[in-house]
Order: C-alpha cells, then structure tokens, then sequence
C-alpha cells in the first residue's frame, strides 16, 4: 500500500469565449489525487490521504477516487468548500495555475486525522502545495516523522507559485524535507523557481548530501536526470510525443516510478541505496512512457498499465 497525501481540487479550464464571459469546463484534479489515480491504475494499491469536503464536488471526487479502486477511508471530511483551480493554458499546452479559496477541504487536515492512517505501508508519498499551507503541512510532516524508518518517503514539491508566492515557504518546506526523504522527484522548473543560482546537477548533489537516496530531476522536453550516492547523474532523453498539454505529467511520471519499483520489489530505502546504472534506467524508462501518453491527450488522464508495456 502506498499512502499518497495532499490536495484533491476541480481544475476548471476556459471551454469557450462569449460575448458576455467564458464557458468553463471542471475536472477532478489536483496533484496527490492524479497519483492516487494513477498508482492503482498501474496496479499498484493505493490510500488517498487529504481532506474531501461534502459539497458536489468533494462528493465527485470521492466518487473518482473509489471508482478508480483508490482506498479513500482513512480521507478526512472537513466541512469546508472544495478547491478550486482556473488552469490556463499556453499555446505549447504548458499550464499556468489559478487557487480560488483558501479556507478549503484540502488544507483542514489536523493531526487527529493521522489517527485513521496504516502504519505499516510500503511507501508514503506527500508534495504539492498542502505542504507549504496551514494547518495540513503540520500534520504531513507529523506523518513523516512518525512513517520515517517504517516506509519509505515521497516526496515531490511541484512548487506553485500562482497558489503560494512566499517562495521562502516552499525552500523551508524542502529544507525540512530532504534530511527525511527517500526518493525526490522535482522538476527543473521547481529548482530554477527556488534555487535560481544553482543548475540540476549542483541541486541533486545538495540533496544527496543532505540524504535523500534517489534524486530525480523532470526536465520536460530535455529528458530526465537522476543520481543515488552511488551513481553518476544518469542522463535519459525525453520520448517524442504530440503534446496535447503537459496537466498530469510530472504525476503520471511520479506514479509510474513508484509502480514499477513496487513491482520490481524495489519499495524500500536500502534497494534504492543499491539501484545499479541499469535497474535506474529501466525504472526511468517505464516512467517517462507513462507520462508521454498523459501529454498525447487532454487533461490529467493517466495511464493504465497495460498502455505503458508491463513486460519490461
């Protein structure tokens, strides 16, 4: 079991320009609930932790979460609003992120809450902007710290600075993070958004320092890099594909990693420790398929094992 944590929202995407507004189109979203999604469609079971409000959109967003075979029991029920998120699209398909709300479902998520969690999963993954807001970021690092040791830990910033712009926030949420974190995966346009002063590589070598023991650093177009202590930054091209938008990527990419090292029996700190130059590169591989068939079509719509090749 892998407990996924953070926010489940509705992205709402313009679907329509009138003389007298837009026609708008909303969807289930939100980064830890695309992974929840996306792990159990590779077949890997998962556990949504984040707080789903009892309004129609909380409801719709239990709904996909169970119908999709995610574990949603242990999910607090706040009663505040549901999320929501105008996602606008630039002509490449890249998106830029709007929150309306704050007094949200995905942030009143307390300490109490960890009460209901297993403490025996495979796997903890926590990101996004619930660990830079109040008071859901106290309660996942409480998670960690107590899961620390027991599974591995997660962890991916997906910084939005459209959601909350005190970058300081998201460099102390990471400086927390990585001396507690197994496996990262960050993009290079979260590093260049924080770190502006250090390239991939100099970031990957500060977190393998600090002790994260698998660096994965998304880079878009330009491919995928990851390190462990062992190995040398490895270097893997990104896969040719007709971008519809990239909504879901770096979650898909994310999910996939996850599935393809719990299938691999490769779940745990120690077999990341160990990872050889091939082993690294196949689990990279599966994972960069994954995520080129959610940018081939709109939305966060992840794939299903059997559409990424299960036999490599």
């Amino acid at each position: 079991m892998i407990i996924v944590c953070g926010e489940a929202l509705f992205d709402v995407f313009p679907d329509g320009d009138h003389a007298r507004g837009y026609a708008l189109s909303a969807r289930v979203g939100g980064s830890p609930f695309n992974l929840a999604i996306g792990l159990a469609r590779l077949g890997a079971p998962s556990l949504f932790f984040g707080g789903l409000s009892a309004d129609l959109f909380g409801r719709k967003l239990a709904a996909t979460l169970a119908g999709e075979g995610v574990d949603i029991r242990s999910a607090p029920r706040p009663a505040a609003p549901t999320a929501l998120v105008m996602v606008d699209l630039d002509p490449d398909g890249v998106p830029d992120y709007t929150l309306y709300g704050t007094a949200t479902a995905d942030r009143a998520v307390a300490a109490d809450d960890l009460a209901a969690l297993p403490s025996d999963a495979a796997a903890v993954h926590v990101g996004s902007y619930c660990m830079v807001v109040e008071p859901v970021a106290s309660t996942l690092r409480a998670l960690v710290t107590r899961q620390r040791g027991r599974s591995l830990i997660a962890f991916d910033p997906n910084v939005r600075l459209t959601i909350e712009p005190d970058r300081q926030r998201w460099i102390d949420a990471i400086a927390w993070m990585l001396p507690v974190t197994d496996l990262l995966k960050i993009s290079d346009e979260d590093i260049a958004q924080l770190y502006p002063d250090l390239a991939p590589q100099a970031f990957m070598e500060l977190a393998l320092r600090s002790g994260v023991a698998l660096v994965v650093v998304t880079r878009g177009g330009e491919g995928v890099l990851a390190a462990t202590a062992a190995l040398a930054p490895l270097a893997l091209p990104a896969l040719t594909v007709d971008v519809v938008d990239t909504v879901g990527a770096g979650d898909t990419f994310q999910a996939a990693l996850l599935s393809y090292l719990a299938r691999h029996a490769m779940l745990t700190r120690a077999a990341l420790e160990a990872l050889d130059r091939q082993a690294l590169q196949a689990a990279l591989r599966f994972a960069a398929r994954a995520a080129a068939i959610t940018c081939s079509r709109r939305g966060a719509d992840l794939p299903r094992l059997e559409e990424v090749r299960a036999d490599d």
